[in-house]
């Protein structure tokens, strides 16, 4: 009795959320350890299938997580590191590839599609929707870095992801993007999904992460801000209360939000 009263606390909650976002487009970004917990993946995925089903849109994107750092070190290679971002060489591009297109890619729409709804992974090895240029850096002294194959998103395909929304398919995003020559180049996920949900002007942009958000100290766990605007995030950037990881994060967002997402 008292999981069924827990159960349906849960949906009436619900309501308003569904009521509100009815037929609007939900962007969520998933990665990081999130990746490499069964259990816990499975968990959003069924959320995600959950919203089909209720008249939301929603559209997946997603990163590797360790299975990428995992790949590499079997063939022997150390992934690098640069301000929050992997640096990829040629074989990394390829092992990326393969870990987010074939596997990753695969299993999340297989695991959507067994539940019923419709999923269409988008990425270099099918369908692409994400359009870049190689992208360089700069260093907090001013200095140019580059990233290897790595690039920023200026054109998203968003007329196709509108229409497999509207026949009621969850499009599924894997970050390896196409540049103007028909190379392939690597596209952090975070910026990958500030970008989408700017082009489809989205209801809503969701970042799944396991951290406990963005903190006024990041030394103290206790001053977790839930609020900014963008000028106090830039003041945060400067200051390096925003740094390494999370600031593709929030770049993101600003992305998004000035992007016309509400």
């Amino acid at each position: 009795m008292i999981d069924a009263i827990n159960k349906a606390q849960g949906l009436v909650e619900a309501l308003g959320y569904i009521q509100r976002f009815h037929d609007k487009t939900v962007v969520v970004k998933i990665g990081g350890s999130i990746m490499d917990d069964d259990q816990v993946l499975t968990n959003i995925l069924t959320d995600i299938v959950f919203m089909n089903y209720v008249g939301m849109q929603p559209v997946l994107v997603h990163g590797g997580g360790r299975a990428i750092n995992e790949a590499m070190e079997k063939a022997g290679l150390t992934p690098q590191m640069v301000m929050g971002r992997r640096y990829t060489d040629e074989r990394t591009l390829a092992i990326a590839e393969q870990v987010l297109c074939n596997q990753i890619n695969r299993t999340i729409v297989n695991f959507i599609n067994s539940q019923g709804c419709e999923a269409m992974g988008l990425h270099s090895l099918s369908s692409v929707v994400l359009f870049a240029e190689r992208t360089y850096i700069a260093s907090p002294d001013g200095r140019r870095i580059d990233l290897g194959y790595v690039g920023d998103v200026n054109w998203v395909n968003a007329r196709l992801l509108e229409l497999l929304v509207r026949a009621d398919a969850i499009p599924c995003i894997a970050t390896i993007a196409r540049d103007q020559a028909g190379g392939k180049l690597n596209v952090n996920a975070d910026t990958a999904a500030g970008a989408v949900a700017a082009a489809m002007k989205a209801d809503k942009l969701v970042v799944v992460s396991d951290t406990d958000g963005i903190r006024a100290d990041v030394n103290d766990p206790d001053s977790r801000v839930s609020h900014l605007t963008i000028s106090q995030i830039d003041d945060m950037v400067k200051t390096g209360a925003i740094g390494t990881g999370m600031l593709p994060k929030v770049e993101a967002c600003v992305t998004a939000l000035t992007g016309g997402v509400q």
